[in-house]
């Protein structure tokens, strides 16, 4: 059976300790994840020029997170507690989304990458949760980040459910923006106990998922659960 080639998005750097000159980064678990449950992580560089060629190789596709945020502007909204922008990046990766979204293939956004599915599909993001509402979880953890720090309600009748099987999941957290209007043909499946949202799913899409949490560090059976299933579903028929 041919192992599923799994598209994987690197975070963009300027010019500092790593180099004098720009260069690509990605966490080695985003990477060794795919391959424990058998894909091969192909990650992707900033490049528009040749997404139809990268689409014909990849079987399946992942949208990281990083310490960025999607410029307002492409949601219709003034920067109001937006951070730094990357837009080369953004650009990229709402390229290569539209293209897996017109397709069968799988689709995981994590953290940044739930974000940017959803803004893809029309919606809005919560600039900043603590000025949202002073109440709500702390959903920059203080502990690491391979450790939990709040829970997810999981809803009935979605795919998440079907794949992970438990209402509650423990998740660990390291966002400061998150979904606010839903995009179109998406629904939400998971919410944190202050009704921030957690995951989302396309439901005309064969396998589009997008999570606020990282579930690239393994800590749950439910993180295995849901990297297991993308890359079992990415595996081409």
């Amino acid at each position: 059976m041919k192992k599923p080639i799994v598209g994987i998005t690197l975070d963009s750097e300027e010019p500092g300790s790593y180099s004098r000159f720009p260069w690509y980064a990605i966490r080695n678990n985003y990477l060794h994840s795919i391959e424990s449950f058998g894909g091969i992580p192909f990650p992707l560089f900033h490049t528009k020029e040749n997404i139809d060629n990268l689409y014909d190789i990849l079987d399946g596709l992942i949208i990281t997170g990083g310490n960025f945020d999607i410029s307002p502007k492409t949601y219709g909204e003034k920067s109001k507690e937006s951070r730094l922008e990357k837009s080369d990046r953004t650009n990229f990766e709402i390229s290569i989304c539209k293209k897996f979204l017109n397709s069968s293939k799988p689709i995981l956004g994590i953290c940044g990458g739930a974000q940017l599915l959803n803004v893809v599909c029309g919606g809005t993001l919560i600039q900043d949760i603590k000025k949202f509402n002073i109440k709500n979880l702390e959903h920059e953890q203080i502990n690491p980040r391979n450790e939990t720090s709040h829970t997810v309600e999981i809803k009935n009748n979605s795919l998440m459910k079907k794949i992970i099987k438990k209402e509650l999941i423990n998740v660990n957290s390291a966002h400061h923006q998150a979904i606010n209007k839903v995009g179109e043909n998406l629904i939400v499946s998971g919410y944190a106990s202050d009704k921030i949202i957690e995951s989302i799913e396309h439901i005309k899409h064969r396998w589009c998922i997008g999570v606020q949490w990282h579930p690239e560090f393994l800590i749950t059976n439910e993180d295995k659960n849901l990297i297991n299933n993308f890359i079992a579903e990415s595996i081409p028929k």
